[in-house]
C-alpha cells in the first residue's frame, strides 16, 4: 500500500468514525426527546424539550459536513498523475508534508507526519494548482514545494 493509499484509508476512516458518533448523539437525542415528551407540561418540559431540539440540529449539520467530506474523499483518484496539486495529491515541502483532501489533521504513515488538508482551507487554497519549485508564503514562512505525487 502506497503512503497516499494509507493516507486516504486514514482519512475515510476519519470520516467513519465521525459519521458513527453524529449517528449515536442523534440516536439518544431521539430517544431524550421521546422521554421529554411523556414528562409533565411546564417550563421545565419546554426548556428540556428545546434543548435537544438544538442539539439534534447541530448534530444534523456535523452530519451534513461529514457527508460533504465522505463525497470529497470519493472524488479523489489516486492513479491520475499531475504536476499541478490538485484534490488527492501528496505534497512534501520543507516545512512538512501535505495530503490534500479533507481537515483531518495530523495523520502518521509508516513513522512519518503529514497533514491532511481540505482545498478550501487556508494551507490548501494556497498550495492548490502549485507545482514544484513553487514557493507559497503561509503567514511570515516561505514554503518551498519539494515534490508532488
Amino acid at each position: 500500500m502506497t503512503s497516499k493509499e494509507a493516507l486516504l484509508e486514514q482519512c475515510i476512516l476519519f470520516v467513519h468514525d465521525k459519521l458513527a458518533i453524529i449517528e449515536t448523539i442523534m440516536t439518544e437525542n431521539h430517544k431524550a426527546l421521546q422521554q421529554e415528551s411523556k414528562s409533565s407540561a411546564g417550563d421545565k418540559h419546554e426548556t428540556g424539550r428545546a434543548m435537544l431540539h438544538l442539539e439534534m440540529e447541530k448534530a444534523s449539520q456535523q452530519l451534513e459536513v461529514a457527508k460533504q467530506m465522505q463525497e470529497t474523499l470519493n472524488r479523489i483518484q489516486l492513479n491520475v498523475a499531475s504536476e499541478k496539486i490538485k484534490l488527492g495529491s501528496l505534497i512534501a515541502t520543507d516545512q512538512g508534508d501535505y495530503f490534500l483532501s479533507i481537515s483531518a489533521g495530523e495523520l502518521t504513515v509508516d513513522g512519518k507526519y503529514y497533514y491532511a488538508v481540505s482545498p478550501s482551507s487556508p494551507i490548501g487554497a494556497l498550495l492548490i494548482g502549485k507545482e514544484k519549485g513553487s514557493i507559497v508564503t503561509w503567514g511570515a514562512k516561505a514554503i518551498k514545494i519539494l515534490s508532488i505525487s
